[in-house]
């Protein structure tokens, strides 16, 4: 038998992640419209909101939405692709023994990158529309109830595959490989659910209808709660094996998941609190805003500290991502940059702006800003890094994925 020609012929269900990163810098070039563009009487800008900008404008203006809306286009396009081309290589997957052979080991999380990325193209498609198709605004009372019922549908299935995982390894002792349980790879599960959680917030933020923000409000809390739940559980067992046995070279990458994570929950609690200001006449003043961002800002900070630290110290950039070695893992280090983007401009514009401690549209205004599009475009050059390394025809020797 002839060995493969590149390493996605070795298919791991961790290559949901080059969906959910391409997915992610859609969100990134919204960021620019979302702050940049007037949007009077709505919580986001449409198409004809952007195109009264790009008619009045000045040439900067101008420069501006056609490079977000280039991005938004070229980035869902291979959300699409990926996400497609996973779901065809899952389906073939379920039927080799390497699948029986997930099921039965600690890697079964790794099924939960399935309904991440899921989430995340749901997520991305409503940007598209709001971007792209004229009059969308007109009709969005009649998409936010159909959009909750796909996010539950997902969240049922991400909650149907922990279940599963759960059953299996606390029913009987001695399933569970602790040994192996030295990374943050078993916040793969958590991280769906804040997806999910952050998607059903939606139309809190955005719906008038009493019925469909009440539904929002509930489910997104009652998602994003067994989120932050399973994540902390899962990652102090987790810290607990990697100062046994240190942190698996492979899974390193996960050190950092709690970054998107934050931001995902991040932005759920700004749509609810805009529903409970504008719905539940419950007033949250900017400076508590700007306190939450702050707080939820440290936190990645920290755990992006502890993840650049061990990365470095195995050399982990060195082999999977400038050298030979590929690691289908290697896709979780796009989240991280991705969140980090969005949440400087959130932070920026919601935070110092909305506070009055930066003035938008000043000097330190635009320094802040470009560190936020840094790490967009440093995470741009990053996924087409990876996906030359892991689709592109070579003959190499893929690393197996990490536990």
């Amino acid at each position: 038998m002839s060995s493969p020609t590149k390493p996605s012929d070795n298919y791991t269900p961790i290559y949901f992640l080059a969906s959910l990163g391409a997915g992610g810098l859609v969100v990134t070039f919204f960021m620019y419209l979302l702050f940049w563009v007037p949007h009077k009487g709505r919580a986001v800008p449409v198409f004809e909101d952007i195109l009264a900008k790009f008619n009045s404008g000045d040439i900067a203006s101008q420069i501006m939405i056609v490079i977000a809306m280039a991005g938004i286009a070229f980035f869902a396009i291979l959300n699409l692709k990926s996400l497609f081309w996973n779901l065809s290589a899952y389906n073939k997957f379920k039927k080799t023994e390497a699948y029986k052979a997930l099921r039965s080991s600690n890697a079964e999380s790794a099924i939960l990158a399935m309904p991440l990325a899921l989430a995340m193209t749901v997520n991305m498609g409503f940007i598209v529309g709001l971007v792209f198709v004229p009059g969308l605004w007109n009709i969005v009372e009649y998409l936010f109830p159909l959009a909750l019922l796909a996010f539950a549908i997902i969240g049922y299935i991400a909650f149907r595959e922990i279940g599963h995982f759960l059953g299996r390894v606390l029913s009987k002792g001695g399933i569970f490989d602790v040994t192996a349980h030295n990374s943050f790879a078993q916040l793969v599960p958590a991280f769906a659910l804040s997806m999910v959680a952050v998607g059903l917030s939606a139309p809190s933020a955005m719906s008038h209808n009493p019925m469909t923000i009440s539904i929002s409000m509930v489910l997104s809390t009652a998602v994003g709660l067994a989120a932050v739940l399973y994540g902390v559980l899962a990652a102090i067992t987790a810290l607990n094996s990697m100062l046994h046995y240190g942190t698996h070279e492979e899974a390193a990458p996960t050190l950092m998941i709690v970054v998107p994570m934050v931001t995902t929950l991040g932005i759920m609690f700004l749509r609810q609190n805009h529903a409970m200001h504008t719905f539940y006449d419950v007033h949250i003043t900017a400076g508590d805003t700007f306190m939450l961002m702050v707080k939820l800002f440290t936190i990645q900070l920290m755990f992006l500290g502890l993840g650049l630290m061990v990365l470095k110290r195995q050399g982990y950039f060195k082999d999977f991502v400038f050298g030979s070695k590929t690691s289908p893992g290697s896709y979780a280090l796009v989240c991280p940059g991705v969140a980090l983007s969005v949440m400087v401009q959130f932070l920026l514009n919601k935070g110092f702006v909305a506070t009055g401690v930066i003035d938008k549209y000043s000097m330190i205004y635009w320094a802040v800003t470009a560190i936020a599009i840094a790490l967009q475009f440093a995470m741009v050059a990053l996924v087409l890094r990876l996906n030359k390394q892991h689709f592109g025809k070579q003959t190499v020797t893929s690393a197996v994925p990490a536990e």
